[in-house]
């Protein structure tokens, strides 16, 4: 017999889960639910971090009759499954193997197994439909809305019209890309997306998406470095990142010749004397050198080309994540800098960056002083923002490894 155990305390809602299996010989092993007021169950069981509740608040339940879809879903967090009238039976199978909570479609709504109704259900495919759609009005808490095929101007059209409502909306989507529309139309997005699939990668692939997402709620731990070496390095193939998002002051990429220790690199939309801002460029050094992107990982400058993703991090550390447009890589003039953490300290950390007045590094000073310091005018003594992190790595990942990098 297999059991999906959950990893935490929770109530409607689990943590993530793993699959083990259990030998009985006479003994048989009954679950225990107790109900709260609110009508939801809690269960004791085996515990770890939560590691899905926190994507902005974004729910997802799951529409499907592949049991590896179930168990993956599970095994993340997400427990509400939606069924037809004629998978009945389905849900009650799954329920004797994993603590899900299953919705049945009936006339309309989302019903519990206790007979209570959750949600609204409704299909729209027509623009009539959709503007005679009116979540306010509606009795249950949550409204499942399925679009029949319709992507991006409905989803827009759904977000504007729930403005201000406490309810939540969920649509249902096939793919992991359906579910990113609906989830950041208009930039709020909907509350919640249903996904209706029979492709474990696609639950997969939007288990990554929110992750990421959820990246940009915490904040990365910048450290004050030392400059204590400038010199000039000769010529270098140099990558600029033009990213399809606008920077602010304060904001650019963590690069760095080491994968220990990253330089927040300043973008290029400051005023200058000698060419037009470019808000939406890091001119972030040489080829070879390292680069924050999501997941915690890094890749080489040389690596990175449009569509891909990098992270965005400003001095206090908050951190968001942007689309690449274009790489540009040209040969430049290069200089090399060096920092310490701790002056006492051996450890030093370098990155090349073109000689040029529009390339900075975020300065460390706060208040109304210098937010970049251009490397032109960089001086030994100067303070900058460093991200500090474990310097072995394979393929981006970090790893546990004895290495020396110089």
């Amino acid at each position: 017999m297999a059991v999906l155990f959950p990893s935490a305390y929770s109530v409607g809602k689990w943590g993530s889960c793993r699959l083990i299996d259990y030998k009985f010989n006479s003994t048989k092993i009954k679950e225990r639910r107790i109900r709260f007021h609110s009508s939801r169950f809690v269960s004791i069981a085996m515990c770890a971090c939560n590691s899905s509740s926190k994507s902005l608040g974004k729910k997802v339940w799951i529409w499907t009759e592949n049991k590896q879809v179930m168990t993956a879903a599970v095994e993340r967090g997400w427990n509400t499954f939606i069924f037809s009238n004629y998978f009945r039976d389905l849900a009650v199978e799954w329920s004797s193997i994993a603590l899900i909570h299953p919705l049945f479609i009936e006339e309309g709504n989302l019903i519990d197994g206790e007979q209570r109704k959750v949600a609204n259900f409704f299909e729209i495919s027509s623009p009539q439909q959709l503007e005679k759609l009116q979540p306010l009005k509606e009795e249950a808490e949550n409204v499942v809305v399925d679009l029949l095929g319709w992507q991006v101007i409905p989803a827009e059209n759904i977000v504007a019209a729930i403005q201000g409502t406490q309810k939540t909306v969920f649509a249902i989507s096939k793919t992991s890309s359906e579910a990113q529309i609906f989830l950041e139309a208009l930039e709020h997005g909907l509350g919640g997306v249903v996904l209706k699939t029979e492709d474990i990668k696609s639950l997969l692939e939007l288990k990554d998406y929110l992750d990421r997402r959820n990246e940009e709620c915490s904040l990365l731990k910048l450290t004050t470095a030392t400059v204590t070496n400038i010199q000039m390095a000769g010529m270098g193939d140099r990558a600029c990142v033009d990213l399809c998002s606008l920077l602010r002051p304060g904001e650019g990429l963590l690069v760095g010749s080491f994968a220990r220790g990253l330089f927040l690199v300043h973008s290029e939309c400051l005023e200058s004397n000698y060419i037009s801002s470019r808000p939406f460029r890091v001119n972030a050094g040489p080829v070879h050198a390292y680069v924050s992107v999501p997941g915690g990982k890094t890749s080489y400058l040389s690596e990175l080309k449009a569509g891909k993703e990098v992270i965005v991090v400003d001095q206090n550390g908050m951190q968001r994540t942007a689309i690449i447009g274009r790489v540009k890589i040209e040969t430049r003039p290069l200089i090399l800098v060096e920092a310490k953490i701790d002056l006492d300290n051996h450890t030093t950390y370098s990155i090349l960056l073109q000689n040029a007045e529009t390339v900075a590094l975020v300065s460390s000073a706060g208040g109304h002083q210098q937010t970049a310091i251009p490397v032109t005018s960089l001086k030994i003594g100067d303070e900058i923002l460093m991200r500090l992190q474990g310097g072995a790595r394979h393929t981006g990942i970090e790893i546990e490894e004895f290495i020396v990098e110089k």
